[in-house]
């Protein structure tokens, strides 16, 4: 499973029945004699751009055998993150085990998601689709079920969302096993199409956590107390650091809180630079902020130069900054 909170289980308290895991419960069901392993890729408030330079480390280093995504609710209907989109599709399509690829489509309260951009990724590449804002939008269209009876906010599924979730997925599962089980169901072939928009995100690399290793370093400090956000930080301005990744498309994540958090000043090879606030006007907790700093760049190595701002927002209390990771698209295959 790959995608964001959804997919983690955010509001679904009980493991077994995130749909993730009722997903497994029906491969345990039909194969009683194999082994399984559920590797459940989701991380809150992250979208497709941060999936497609982290899905090799955290989903196909496990060699799976069948793939959920799902990011339809943190995707967005830009170009960028349809660039990103098809590179978890493709990068999962191609590899060495060629596992089975399914798309899910979730929403938010008011029905919105970006499947329209993923149905056209998902068709071009012949892929089983489930849209769960399909089937439930018009049911709360007609009266006949509430949000509330579905989810604590205006996102996350609570428990019988999450069996229900998971029955979608399981039905499509049920079709393909009576479908597939006969021996004269031909197999489809394992080249896949050229891309649709793009395969820029085909080939990507991430700088994460204790890989994030600066070329230059002045009053940061690494701060790994908590793994999975793992990062560098500082809280005094005039701080610097410097870093060295390959690819045309760099992205920077950073911790973003409603909290004593500052500005910094991101550059690419000594050019203009990105202003970046990491204070959020939010109250619901922090969340791991991904960011494009550089396109179209020229093929090769690039400097990223960060530093600690004075100034910081006017409700702050503080200028704290929190890096997390580099990450870049359109490597050299």
């Amino acid at each position: 499973m790959l995608g964001g909170s959804i997919t983690e289980g955010a509001a679904c308290n009980d493991p077994e029945k995130r749909y993730a895991n009722v997903v497994l419960a029906w491969w345990k069901r039909k194969f009683p004699q194999a082994e399984f392993e559920l590797v459940n890729a989701g991380i809150g408030a992250t979208g497709p751009d941060f999936g497609a330079m982290r899905v090799n480390r955290d989903l196909l280093s496990k060699f799976p055998d069948v793939v959920i995504v799902d990011f339809a609710v943190n995707d967005s209907n830009t170009k960028d993150h349809a660039e990103s989109y098809e590179g978890v599709v493709r990068q999962i399509l191609n590899a060495p085990q060629r596992p089975a690829l399914m798309l899910l489509f979730m929403m938010r309260k008011d029905g919105s998601n970006s499947q329209n951009l993923e149905l056209k990724i998902g068709t071009h590449y012949d892929l089983p689709m489930i849209s769960f804002r399909d089937a439930i939008w018009p049911e709360i269209n007609a009266g006949r079920l509430r949000w509330e009876q579905i989810s604590p906010d205006n996102v996350h599924p609570n428990e019988n969302c999450h069996l229900l979730v998971g029955e979608l997925i399981c039905s499509t599962l049920e079709k393909a096993y009576k479908k597939f089980s006969h021996e004269d169901t031909p197999v489809a072939s394992s080249t896949i199409p050229l891309p649709l928009i793009s395969d820029s995100f085909e080939f990507t690399s991430l700088l994460d956590g204790e890989s994030l290793i600066p070329l230059a370093n002045h009053n940061w400090v690494f701060d790994g107390s908590q793994k999975r956000f793992a990062g560098w930080k500082s809280s005094d301005p005039g701080s610097e650091l410097e870093f060295e990744i390959s690819g045309r498309q760099i992205y920077l994540s950073c911790w973003k809180i409603k909290g004593p958090m500052g500005k910094a000043s991101v550059s690419i090879d000594g050019g203009i630079p990105v202003i970046v606030d990491a204070w959020f006007d939010q109250t619901w907790g922090g969340y791991r902020y991904m960011f494009q700093i550089g396109e179209n760049l020229n093929p090769g190595k690039h400097i990223v130069r960060i530093e600690l701002l004075s100034e910081r927002n006017q409700q702050s209390e503080g200028n704290e900054f929190r890096i997390l990771s580099l990450g870049s698209a359109g490597l050299l295959n």
